[in-house]
């Protein structure tokens, strides 16, 4: 298999970089066997919170003058941050034990990192924060004070050890267990009392150390808001092994918590799941002769890319779009220029340099991409011979990606006022994965044959007639995360089972076989990863059986909840549902059959000496109060015991139960101590309890053992599996898109066919555009809202009209219908011709920055700088009103010069201005032509059209705007005055229809399914079949039996949904109730329907078979028919007494509408 995964770089192996297994990142190693109670709390801290999508805010403030600027980190040894010891788990390592006291003291090399935390400290807002931070110190890495109380730092003492762990990650948020909590002392328990909203420990007394800390069960709320503020956290776990008294126990570095990627430690042994953010990236930005470049490093992934020649105006974009842990800048910026940007000593002015202060960075220097993953290495504390995997994808064919200015003025970015585009290409239920897919697919355009790969998907998408899987969307960061820290859990493993299958699925399919292939490509340049096609279904093949094998599906027997009936059923479910139903039992059939055995052996003993006192209590009556006796469970101490009040006799007969009640005693906790007056046991039953306790231990211990060895081993597949995972992302961002688009009737573009290495055919290809029936991509052209233009560009047009006509609007619209055509997408227009652009640029509105001491203008003429040295004859330059904040003059005269340089360049696109004086000059121009945004006169009074029309248009509207929106009318009448005293032009007009504009109007669906009888879908299909083919046969009365087509039935099974070519045609449904009933429906909007059914609670396995007829009418004629009709054959119906509505459909129908659809 490894010869067949090829990266991006020919010859270069992909294999996944992995750390070693025998590391260990802290003080000795964990023992295997963790305490079970430790287990269930770190369970109830995954339970306590549900973290959301982290983001990277700036902690650094700016000073008066300059932002400050972190110091670099030196560089360490690298043993220093990966000390490595075989002894046992409770023992430190002799190089640390051997530490000196003068250790407590500061080092030559913790300088830098003390400085970095007394900034941090400086930033404390809150008083209590403030308090703790006057009791500091900055000669230690803890900023521990060892002469107030508690702060002692000798040998044996815990803070001496957690200084040893704060070493190896000296700009980390220490949290260190003891008991049921928590802890950190100096600099950390600031930063929770400032971030994490803890009180600190002992109030705010002044004779002792600064200490704070979380119960286990807050955990992952706490590191939720630290992770929230850019820090990132170093968790240290004790080791839960029986040991001596006094005794100290062992610790070691269990993980670590960085902002976009959680902690997942004890993850493996519960049920509950950790939403895993997208992770951020440790970015380096750097000079060279190509322009600036950029390298991403991913931790998670081990990948790095490398995008070198970029503007200014792309690397803002791609740091204003990215969320990075840290930020490096390297020297090559200082002393240098870029247009505008200049880099001195402290950095002024410049769009990068605008960008870059508002952020906490450091300098580097040396090779960009050796010295950036050296960063890395140093910052997550990997070892030195860890491989990043280079995903950098060659960009000589690829189209520049998105300007920050052309990406929000079309909502790819979302920006308030903006029209989103994002929105409208995706339906409601493709949110997340697929989302940012499409997303990022739209800010780096792929190449030419990616896009057409994409495109060719679409279509194949569009027409399909087979039910197609729902996808499974997986992120692969924590898939890499979970396998390679061994804590995927049987949850995760049912997931990765379902990416495998959906894969399998496809590959089954003859019409999703295809896609399958054709997603190849794109997934390629998503992971940077080569997969063959039949390595590919190999591989999941075995995953799918590997994991089925392994993993309980539910359905198997031997895995239910022990019951009896003298033991209250809570006690067994919170015992054993930690570790059945997770793996198939014939893995651990003895573990099992033991605590099965323990069980009943614990029954009987409660049988024997409890259940006796309960008959007794409950055959005596007494009138002041009878006794009260019940076996209970103690939740809290994790026993069943007898609960009683009063049930003493008076007088000893021996009669019955008399004999157990001497058998007594008080129930103690774990510590020996008396648990209340109520609570009594027996010898018997705690010996009992206690060889249960035991066998579920050594069974939780089996269960963990067994997903640990099963996550080494998918471990082997981790390519394989992060390629599965963004294929279907892929295919469920493609598959969701086509749906959308088919009901706001777009269309696919017609892409030009590039002949390789041939730069003078690409220039000539790309001198045409067409653009039929186009519409604003914000209105639904399905609802029939849209002012619709054609736009058939070979050359630039220099655009004119009146303020409100629709220039803006057709710029974004010729903008996005390029930008969606060259990325494979459909477009909103009835037909369209999009060439290989290699560059889309659109320029909107300029404010000014007073920050960088800018005016409008000149952000506009930095920006038109940008779009003049970066067009080429391939580019689609868009510019709207061009030159307005300036003196008009003048600014006729720039806008002049700047239309005939784009002329000379051949590009096409737009310019579109209010400066009519710029038609008297003498330009030197070939192939401009002139058009504008229509008017019409309407009862005396010009209003805008929308359309685009050959010309030029004089009249602006703007006495009629500033009327509208309120300017006073007086002042209105009188600039109307001066204009007629200054001007004796004729306004002149074109008459057109007005449309009116409706929002857009969201389509929700969705869709879950699982499996139901397929006997009971057999009859039913065979019956719905004979029921409408008889009614079409009445109705189309001229064609006979062996003339009609056969009508066609389709399943949307589990996990399914229908295909994208349902919408808009009307359909007849039957649903398959869980309780065995039918329902009979007709939509016109299946996906819609089988969602809103589905989002029913007990509906979520609900399997659906449907028929396509010709229109609504006949819909619902058979609908009526149908829900008559399929009693009579033995059917049960959930909406019979929607039958008596026979007048459904009765409206007479054409022969013509009467076409089967085959």
């Amino acid at each position: 298999m490894i010869s067949n995964l090829r990266t991006s770089h020919a010859g270069r192996v992909a294999s996944w970089p992995f750390r070693s297994e025998g590391k260990s990142t802290g003080v000795g190693n964990p023992n295997p066997l963790i305490n079970l109670t430790m287990q269930r709390l770190m369970a109830k801290s995954f339970a306590a919170s549900s973290p959301g999508l982290l983001s990277l805010v700036c902690l650094l403030r700016r000073s008066s003058i300059h932002g400050f600027r972190v110091a670099p980190l030196p560089r360490p040894k690298a043993k220093r941050y990966n000390c490595k010891s075989p002894k046992a788990p409770n023992e430190v390592p002799k190089a640390i034990r051997k530490l000196s006291k003068s250790r407590t003291l500061c080092e030559e090399a913790d300088h830098s990192h003390i400085l970095w935390w007394k900034e941090k400290m400086q930033m404390c807002r809150k008083p209590s924060a403030q308090q703790l931070v006057r009791r500091l110190v900055y000669t230690n890495l803890l900023g521990v004070d060892s002469t107030l109380r508690n702060g002692s730092m000798k040998d044996g003492t815990l803070n001496l050890e957690m200084l040893q762990f704060k070493s190896q990650f000296p700009r980390e948020v220490l949290l260190c267990r003891v008991g049921d909590f928590y802890e950190a002392i100096g600099f950390d328990a600031c930063i929770l009392v400032e971030h994490a909203g803890l009180n600190p420990f002992g109030g705010l007394r002044s004779d002792s150390i600064p200490k704070a800390g979380c119960p286990v069960m807050n955990l992952r709320q706490t590191l939720d808001d630290l992770t929230r503020n850019g820090l990132s956290i170093c968790i240290v776990e004790e080791v839960q092994v029986p040991t001596q008294a006094r005794s100290r126990k062992g610790r070691f570095i269990s993980g670590h918590a960085h902002p976009g990627s959680p902690y997942v430690f004890g993850l493996a042994g519960v049920d509950d799941d950790v939403d895993f953010p997208e992770p951020m990236p440790v970015v380096g930005i750097s000079r060279s002769a190509k322009g600036y470049c950029m390298v991403s490093v991913l931790e998670t992934m081990k990948t790095y890319s490398e995008e070198d020649g970029l503007t200014e105006e792309a690397i803002v974009t791609k740091l204003r779009t990215t969320q990075c842990h840290h930020l490096f800048l390297h020297t090559s910026l200082r002393h240098n220029s870029s247009g505008t940007s200049r880099w001195g000593e402290f950095g002024e002015g410049g769009l990068l340099w605008g960008e870059c202060s508002g952020k906490p960075f450091e300098w580097f220097d040396g090779i960009p991409v050796n010295e950036l993953l050296f960063k890395v290495r140093e910052i997550y504390g990997l070892d030195e011979g860890t491989q990043f995997r280079n995903v950098t994808f060659s960009s000589e064919k690829r189209p520049k990606a998105l300007y920050l200015g052309t990406a929000t003025q079309i909502g790819v970015i979302q920006t308030e006022g903006i029209p989103s585009l994002l929105k409208v290409l995706l339906p409601s239920n493709c949110a997340g994965l697929p989302t940012l897919y499409i997303k990022d697919l739209l800010l780096n355009p792929p190449t030419y044959e990616i896009g057409s790969a994409i495109q060719e998907a679409c279509r194949r998408f569009s027409c399909l007639t087979c039910s197609i899987p729902d996808f499974t969307c997986v992120s692969a960061a924590k898939l890499v995360k979970l396998l390679e820290s061994k804590e995927a859990n049987h949850i995760e493993f049912c997931r990765i089972k379902n990416v495998a299958d959906d894969i399998l699925q496809m590959h089954r399919s003859a019409e999703l076989c295809v896609i399958l292939h054709i997603l190849l490509e794109p997934a390629w340049l998503t992971t940077g990863l080569k997969v063959d096609y039949d390595i590919l279904v190999k591989e999941c093949d075995l995953v799918s059986q590997r994991i089925g094998e392994m993993i309980s599906l539910g359905g198997e027997g031997g895995q239910e909840i022990s019951s009896f009936k003298c033991i209250p059923s809570e006690f067994f479910y919170d015992m054993e549902s930690s570790w059945k139903g997770r793996i198939n039992r014939i893995h651990a059939e003895e573990a099992f059959a033991d605590a099965e055995r323990a069980a009943e052996m614990l029954s009987v003993a409660v049988m024997e000496d409890f259940f006796p006192i309960v008959e007794r209590t409950k055959s005596i009556l007494s009138p002041l109060g009878g006794p009260k006796g019940e076996i209970c469970y103690a939740r809290d101490h994790e026993a069943v015991w007898f609960k009683g009040k009063r049930f003493m006799p008076s007088v000893w007969a021996n009669t019955p139960g008399e004999e157990q009640i001497k058998q007594l005693r008080p129930a103690v906790d774990s510590k020996g101590r008396k648990v209340g007056e109520e609570w009594y046991t027996t010898s018997k039953v705690e010996d009992a309890l206690l060889r249960y306790h035991q066998a579920c231990y050594k069974a939780t211990m089996k269960v963990l053992e067994l997903l640990k060895g099963l996550s080494a081993e998918m471990q082997a597949k981790i390519n394989i599996l992060v390629f599965s995972s963004m294929l279907l992302v892929i295919a469920k961002a493609l598959s969701g898109h086509v749906s959308e688009g088919l009901r706001r009737k777009w269309v696919f573009p017609k892409l030009y066919k590039v002949q390789k290495n041939e730069e003078e055919t690409l220039a000539e290809v790309c001198n045409w555009m067409e653009l039929i029936g186009l519409s604003p991509y914000w209105f639904d052209t399905s609802q029939g809202n849209a002012t619709q233009n054609n736009v058939k560009m070979h050359s630039l047009f220099l655009l004119t009209g009146p303020n409100g006509g629709g220039k803006s609007s057709l710029l974004r619209s010729v903008c996005a219908a390029a930008l969606l055509g060259i990325c494979g997408l459909m477009v909103p227009a009835q037909s369209a011709i999009v060439p290989p652009f290699d560059s889309i640029m659109l320029h909107m509105k300029a404010y000014d920055s007073p920050a960088d001491g800018k005016s409008s203008f000149q952000i506009e003429m930095s920006e038109l700088r940008t779009v003049i040295t970066g067009a080429t004859k391939r580019s689609l330059v868009l510019v709207d009103e061009i030159c307005r904040g300036t003196e008009t003059a003048k600014g006729t005269c720039i806008a002049g010069s700047i239309v005939e340089k784009l002329d000379e360049i051949g590009c096409l696109g737009i310019v579109s201005t209010h400066l009519h004086g710029i038609f008297d000059l003498p330009l030197s121009i070939k192939n401009i032509m002139q058009k504008a945004m229509g008017i019409e006169v309407v009862n005396g009074d010009i209003k805008p059209t929308w359309k685009l029309i050959d010309g030029v248009c004089a009249e602006s509207l703007a006495f009629q705007t500033a009327q509208k929106e309120g300017l006073p009318e007086s002042v209105v009448k009188r600039a109307e005055e001066l204009y007629l005293s200054v001007s004796t032009k004729n306004l002149q007009a074109k008459s057109n229809e007005v449309y009116q504009k409706f929002d857009v109007k969201e389509l929700v669906e969705d869709s879950d399914s699982l499996k139901t009888n397929d006997e009971l879908l057999k009859e039913v299909r065979s019956t719905v079949n004979v029921i409408c083919q008889r009614k079409l046969m009445e109705l189309h009365e001229h064609k006979t039996r062996s003339e009609f087509p056969g009508v066609l039935c389709f399943t949307v099974g589990t996990r399914e949904q229908p295909p994208p070519s349902t919408v808009g045609n009307s359909c007849v449904y039957v649903i398959f109730r869980p309780d065995k009933k039918l329902y009979v429906g007709q939509t016109d909007d299946l996906l819609g329907r089988v969602h809103s059914h589905r989002s029913k609670e007990g509906m979520e396995d609900a399997e659906f078979l449907y028929v396509i007829v010709p229109g609504k009418s006949i819909a619902s004629q058979l609908e009526t028919l149908l829900i008559n009709q399929l009693p009579l054959h033995g059917f049960r119906l959930s909406n019979k007494a929607d039958g008596k509505h026979r007048n459904f459909g009765s409206s007479p129908v054409s022969h013509e509408v009467l076409a089967l659809h085959r």
